[in-house]
């Protein structure tokens, strides 16, 4: 494609979209990309420990001592 051929694509999408919902498709565009090349490269998300957790980890320390 050539500049002027993504430039008649951008206003269409202006025009179909509005203004107001542009920067919204494209946030949500982008965190599905990064969500995407997460599940291809394997990364798995670091579960990040409950409160609940914590408190039973301090409760078996302190019962250690």
């Amino acid at each position: 494609m050539e500049l002027p051929q993504i430039l008649i694509l951008l206003v269409i999408v202006l025009l179909i979209f509005g203004a107001k919902r542009l920067p919204e498709i494209a946030r949500s565009l982008g965190s599905s990309t990064r969500e995407f090349k997460k599940g291809i490269s394997g990364e798995e998300e670091q579960q990040l420990p409950s409160p609940r957790d914590e408190h039973v980890a301090r409760r078996q320390g302190d019962e250690t001592t």
